[in-house]
């Protein structure tokens, strides 16, 4: 019986149109969609190209406003390029519902290439200083959105958030972000 099932199944695979095809959406610089699955890379953060639909963070390269989420989201299309993805998933997802990821192209760690280029941070609320190292490495090498002025990502939404609620705190905020 056991020999059948085999068969079957190896018949299935290689007589079959079966593709292991990955269709995969880049949302954000930390965020990216596979075969409908949204997943988040776990343990880093970037700035966001949007924020409730409506805020985009800047960032300054000498005075200059720069779109820095749009740097980091099209740093991450470059490095996936037309390869595949291969993700190393969390058990817990996060409070949007958005599976928790570590994930990989040609073996080689998102997360990590992206912080250490200093296009992500490490979120050490929640990757217990993992990709810390990579991060000085960026710092000192002034690297990426480290050649920039910015505020971390969790700290911009949390002064959007502050605005949302109270707008008299414009001024804390309105340097580093549009509307659209």
């Amino acid at each position: 019986m056991k020999k059948f099932f085999l068969f079957l199944l190896l018949n299935i695979l290689f007589f079959t149109n079966y593709s292991f095809s990955q269709e995969v959406k880049i949302l954000d610089g930390d965020t990216i969609k596979i075969n409908g699955e949204t997943i988040r890379f776990s343990g880093i953060d970037t700035p966001e190209t949007t924020y409730y639909r409506k805020y985009k963070q800047i960032c300054y390269l000498n005075n200059q406003k720069i779109y820095c989420g749009e740097i980091s989201k099209n740093k991450l299309i470059e490095k996936i390029g037309n390869n595949k993805i291969n993700c190393i998933r969390e058990e817990n997802k996060d409070l949007y519902g958005r599976t928790l990821a570590e994930c990989f192209v040609n073996n080689e760690s998102i997360s990590r290439y992206l912080v250490k280029n200093g296009y992500a941070f490490d979120f050490k609320k929640y990757s217990k200083k993992k990709y810390n190292l990579d991060q000085v490495y960026a710092k000192e090498n002034k690297l990426g959105l480290w050649t920039m002025k910015f505020l971390y990502p969790w700290d911009w939404r949390s002064k959007i958030r502050k605005y949302r609620k109270d707008k008299t705190t414009l001024n804390e905020i309105e340097k580093w972000m549009e509307i659209k």
